[in-house]
């Protein structure tokens, strides 16, 4: 919790903060990679700088927990705290990493606030920040030794490499060498480390689709204006090594016998796929309802493994939405254009899980909650910087 020295002083200049922290974080991150672009090999996404939404992601995240001190003093904000915590461990930041950045972004607060900073409201930020630094190791620190290994990162080798609808590629990897292999949990992602043609490695989360207790299997979608999905799509072939962290990722599938609803649009279909999976591994007599949005029928990168998992469990149905129909367009269960809840009978007592573009989250997350869905019951992934923070 904060001081009581601080709590006044991040109430006062919470509002003024929040306005300005945009370009705070802009000019923080441009000292740190200026003074370090090495933290562009293998860390940090070259793409989001470039488009800004890791500077956005940062913002948000800083003025959600500052936020959160401010009108609960007595508690942390902990779901926005162990998503990133586990980005944190799937890209392995480690505690002292943590000191590199606060040098840099209290440069850039003292620059950006050089009209109303004193060392006191200095001192009160500095205590937001290692409030939420602090609290960020502990929950690393518990995932790291959650691991079948002390390497976090470790080689895996490329055994497939197969076309997935229009435009995804669906590849599975092998360990490539002894490392222990940490079981993933349904609905988790790995990290992927792919070395750019200018040899600088660039690292993207990927969701687990299917796999074993020793396969790696994740589905990735073309992204033309993209850097990591272009060079696997094209430079990556069956034989090659890739970096994978352990799996990461909160938002899984939880036990129990309640209903599911899982709802995707487009390569968000992943997450729902090994939850799917995980399913019919287990002879699941669970209600599952399956809700897919998609741009056309064969756009659909999983269509054969989703509707083959859904055909096997004896409590699961399928909808899906199609934006462009075609004619061999199923005649039950599809709808044409864009998502809706408004018709859909979601089962009592159900858990929704959501993936796929964050304007798509969003909407199906507050069409739940008018349906009724306790907001406890509702789970979303993100993958790349947290946008949806930076609105709140």
């Amino acid at each position: 919790m904060l001081s009581p020295q601080s709590l006044p002083l991040i109430t006062a200049t919470l509002p003024i903060v929040g306005e300005r922290m945009p370009g705070i974080a802009e000019n923080f991150y441009g000292r740190m990679l200026t003074a370090h672009p090495e933290l562009f090999d293998g860390l940090f996404s070259r793409s989001n700088q470039k488009s800004g939404t890791q500077q956005q992601a940062l913002a948000g995240s800083i003025a959600v927990f500052a936020t959160y001190l401010v009108t609960n003093p007595d508690t942390t904000p902990e779901a926005m705290l162990s998503r990133i915590a586990h980005k944190h461990v799937s890209l392995d930041i480690r505690p002292e990493q943590y000191d590199l950045v606060y040098r840099y972004l209290f440069e850039a607060i003292a620059e950006e606030l050089s009209d109303v900073i004193t060392a006191e409201i200095a001192a009160a930020w500095t205590e937001v920040y290692w409030l939420m630094a602090h609290a960020l190791i502990k929950l690393e620190k518990g995932l790291y030794a959650g691991a079948a290994s002390d390497k976090p990162l470790a080689p895996w080798v490329v055994t497939g490499k197969v076309a997935a609808g229009t435009d995804a590629i669906t590849f599975t990897l092998e360990p490539a060498d002894d490392t222990p292999v940490t079981p993933s949990l349904p609905g988790q992602y790995v990290s992927v480390t792919v070395r750019m043609p200018d040899g600088i490695r660039q690292v993207r989360q990927y969701s687990l689709s299917a796999g074993t207790a020793t396969t790696r299997v994740f589905t990735t979608k073309l992204d033309a204006d993209g850097e990591v999905s272009p060079a696997l799509h094209r430079d990556v072939q069956v034989g090659d090594t890739l970096i994978l962290s352990n799996p990461c990722g909160d938002i899984t599938l939880a036990d129990g016998d309640t209903p599911l609803v899982l709802a995707s649009a487009g390569i968000g279909c992943t997450p729902s796929a090994s939850i799917l999976r995980s399913l019919v591994d287990s002879a699941s007599k669970r209600e599952v309802l399956v809700l897919h949005a998609e741009s056309s029928l064969e756009s659909w990168a999983l269509r054969d493994q989703m509707r083959e998992d859904v055909a096997l469990l004896e409590t699961a149905e399928l909808e899906l939405w199609l934006e462009t129909p075609s004619l061999d367009t199923p005649n039950d269960g599809t709808h044409d254009g864009f998502m809706s809840l408004r018709n859909v009978a979601i089962p009592e007592n159900a858990s929704v899980y959501l993936c796929g573009p964050l304007p798509f989250m969003r909407s199906l997350r507050a069409q739940a909650l008018e349906s009724g869905v306790p907001a406890e019951r509702i789970h979303y992934e993100i993958f790349g910087p947290d946008l949806w923070l930076a609105s709140v």
